[in-house]
């Protein structure tokens, strides 16, 4: 989360007046992340989180993540649910951005993570690729190779800057993710992003999950690999195969992974770092300098990304499944 674009009251107000929320108390805006502006809004009964979608996502694409958000709640996933506008439409315009209202979930962002905590990060998300299988329609992965793509060959030589020689670097990648890149896992709907910052704990457990708007239909593999990415390096960028084993058998303990997608997993949780390092890198460049958002480091990811070349199998993972899951016919 984040605040790109900034909303007076008496323009929210304004907004409010197309729902059925009450009267506005307060808003606050909230400069977590990189993507979207969010406020968290208090009206007279309720807290809500308001989101504003950025560039990034398009404005034809917004009915699609609500509507999806909405099924998820509904098959008893813990995820924000979009009100409706009394029109029935799930989002609106403001400041000439498509908006929406979400409600508020309890719980926050895990301050410790722990191999405990990473098992718990693999089953939930199994659980949430099962729950959304009868989702429809699916959607295309707008964040897919060719994005990345573009996105590194926008920053270009200025990659260098970072570190000499990461250009050069960067394009070999491209290329491997165009060659490597598994085909015929198992697929379906994936969150895309889930980061520690987009799952929430409260007493030790899950309770809920945030931010799906790089939603889409994609190999469920590769969101485990987003996941192992984002969960399992220490704070010095270091693989830690403890939570890494973790997460794996949680995931494998809810959907077993076939012996197809144990022999890919190295390729995607490398590509998967690549495609953090093109909107990282990206956004170090690009991100407007009067945006209340602190930038990431494209450079944790290039240290990650390292780890996974020099990974073959599981093993280097840490992890070796009891049993192998035959690749169905």
């Amino acid at each position: 989360m984040a605040v790109f674009t900034p909303v007076s009251p008496s323009a929210l107000a304004r907004f409010l007046q197309d729902y059925d929320v009450g009267e506005l108390i307060s808003l606050h805006g909230l400069a977590d992340g990189v993507e979207n502006t969010n406020y968290l809004v208090e009206t007279t009964p309720q807290r809500l989180i308001l989101t504003l979608f950025e560039g990034r996502v398009r404005g034809e694409d917004v009915p699609w993540y609500l509507g999806a958000m909405n099924f998820l709640a509904a098959q008893g996933i813990p995820c924000p649910v979009a009100l409706p506008r009394r029109d029935g439409s799930l989002s609106g315009t403001l400041r000439g951005r498509p908006a929406t209202l979400v409600t508020f979930l309890n719980g926050a962002a895990i301050e410790t993570i722990t191999p405990d905590s990473c098992g718990q990060v693999g089953a939930f998300l199994a659980r949430l690729h099962l729950a959304a299988a009868a989702h429809q329609p699916p959607r295309a992965n707008s964040m897919n190779l060719a994005a990345w793509q573009q996105l590194i060959g926008r920053v270009g030589a200025q990659a260098d800057s970072l570190r000499p020689g990461l250009a050069q670097e960067l394009a070999a990648e491209l290329d491997f993710a165009a060659t490597q890149w598994p085909l015929g896992l198992p697929a379906g709907f994936v969150h895309g992003d889930l980061f520690p910052d987009n799952l929430f704990f409260q007493d030790g457990r899950i309770s809920g999950v945030i931010d799906f708007y790089f939603a889409c239909h994609e190999l469920w593999l590769y969101d485990l690999a987003v996941c192992l990415n984002a969960w399992c390096f220490d704070q010095q960028h270091r693989y830690d195969p403890a939570r890494g084993a973790a997460l794996l058998d949680g995931y494998h303990s809810v959907r077993p992974l076939t012996a197809a997608e144990q022999q890919a997993f190295p390729t995607l949780a490398r590509v998967a770092a690549l495609r953090f390092i093109a909107t990282r890198l990206h956004d170090w460049f690009f991100t407007p300098p009067d945006a209340a958002v602190k930038r990431k480091d494209p450079l944790e990811y290039a240290a990650k990304l390292a780890f996974h070349r020099s990974a073959g199998t599981l093993r280097a993972y840490g992890w070796q499944p009891e049993e192998t899951v035959p690749v169905p016919v």
